[in-house]
């Protein structure tokens, strides 16, 4: 049978190719562990510790229901919007295109953060494997390696990422098995309680705890990137939402076992080496040097991918917006001739990276990106309850699904959000005021539609 058309001359909208719906919610949540990585924890963890008077097994938790709920507010529009996948679209759709661009430019801070983050961790992780060569050399030497890497056109491929993932849950079930060994040839099978970790007398401040969430909020960044399969998935409606919301649960119980032993072994903060690579300390006491090394080089190498991909990324996004002529598009338009990678942008970020190492520490790089993520995320929440309670886009409105659930998600996040250090609130805020300006310029105050930001391709 000859496939329709529409008066324009294309496809009928049931004769277009679709994506197969294969993928179950196991799929999804496998999918989701696989972008958050089960060492999430183990970066924040000695900050986290510190700044919550060594109660960070409280912020985890505290941190996994924020999350949850924003999830939750993810897949619901997902359920809307399968093929979007973004918190830029969604909030797009749901706000308004100029509250979209704010979000979109939030994100935007993000990739171009996660470069800076990972090479700032990966440096101090090989300070500390090699104390004999300086926190630049080692800096330098990852900005270069991905630098090189990404100008060769090479990328990590699925099955590397499997290994390393094997390799990862290999050295934490070890960690766990060696870190109970340890606490119960110290302290007895009593050695493995305690409710310190969660609420310890004396030292339990909400500002205290609060600021340390915003830290430990870290270790779900990623979960949201379930939602761009959303258009192959079995009943996408009612799996994305289930999938998203496991990820974080499983994400935050997995985040608490590692980081509870590592309190009980390690209970007086204070005394570490460094508080960034304090959780080397503590693999160190529970297993010796052979963990030390093990897990230094897991997150040496995980950095690795991540700033492979976060330095693409970014590069990307800027070659969108010279393709478009947001930005110049000569300098950001351009491809290598030969490998067809953005070069002269995967240059200027590498270029901006080591600029920004002197001045810019893993803690307030990270903080930055997590104030980018709250914003998009807080955005997600309102467009939740607008899309789906007051447009009633998704069917007969749920106050519990579409008003309760994404409402509390919205003000836990602008909770943790308002308990950020104060340098990241500023440099955070900087960024929003920079992309205001620009929105107000490039839409002639505000009467056209903004510039679009595409998140495709990252």
């Amino acid at each position: 049978m000859p496939s329709s058309t529409s008066p324009n001359g294309t496809l009928a909208a049931a004769d277009q190719p679709r994506l197969k719906r294969l993928l179950t919610v196991r799929d999804l949540v496998f999918f989701g562990i696989v972008l958050i990585q089960p060492i999430a924890p183990v970066g924040i963890f000695g900050l986290a510790q510190e700044k919550s008077h060594g109660q960070v097994s409280a912020t985890i938790v505290i941190g996994m229901i924020a999350m949850m709920l924003t999830a939750f507010s993810f897949g619901r529009m997902a359920s809307l919007y399968p093929s979007a996948g973004s918190a830029y679209t969604y909030v797009s759709r749901g706000l308004g295109a100029h509250v979209g661009f704010v979000a979109g430019w939030a994100m935007f801070l993000g990739y171009l953060l996660i470069p800076l983050v990972n090479t700032a961790y990966c440096a101090l992780t090989l300070e500390r494997v090699f104390p004999g060569v300086p926190y630049a050399v080692w800096a330098a030497t990852f900005v270069a390696i991905i630098t090189v890497l990404n100008l060769r056109g090479i990328s990590a491929t699925a099955r590397a990422n499997m290994v390393l993932l094997a390799v990862m849950t290999l050295v934490i079930v070890a960690y766990l098995g060696l870190a109970i060994k340890y606490l119960i040839q110290t302290g007895g099978v009593g050695g493995l309680f305690s409710y310190e970790p969660f609420y310890t007398p004396g030292k339990f401040e909400l500002r205290a705890i609060g600021t340390a969430t915003s830290v430990a909020a870290l270790t779900y960044i990623g979960f949201d990137g379930v939602t761009t399969l959303a258009e192959e998935v079995h009943s996408p409606k009612r799996s994305v939402p289930i999938a998203v919301v496991l990820v974080c649960f499983l994400t935050g119980v997995f985040s608490t076992i590692e980081v509870y032993l590592a309190q009980l072994a390690w209970p007086d903060y204070t005394t570490f080496t460094n508080p960034e690579t304090a959780f080397l300390d503590v693999t160190q006491r529970v297993g010796g040097a052979w963990l030390f090394q093990a897990m230094g080089w897991v997150l040496v190498i995980a950095c690795l991918g991540t700033g492979l991909a976060g330095q693409a990324g970014a590069a990307r996004l800027l070659y969108g917006m010279g393709r478009e002529n947001v930005l110049p598009s000569a300098f950001f338009g351009h491809l290598s001739p030969r490998t067809r990678i953005p070069n002269f942008n995967v240059l200027l970020i590498a270029g901006l990276t080591l600029l920004m190492l002197p001045f810019v520490d893993f803690e307030l790089a990270a903080t930055v990106l997590i104030f980018g993520a709250l914003v998009a995320f807080m955005g997600v929440n309102l467009a939740t309850i607008r899309e789906h309670f007051f447009r009633r886009r998704g069917g007969t409105p749920s106050v519990v699904a579409d008003l309760l659930l994404p409402g509390l998600g919205f003000l836990f996040c602008v909770a943790i959000w308002l308990s950020l250090p104060m340098p990241a609130m500023i440099g955070g805020g900087v960024w929003l005021l920079i992309g205001l300006l620009f929105d107000g310029v490039k839409s002639r105050g505000f009467r056209v539609r903004p510039v679009q930001i595409d998140f495709s391709e990252t």
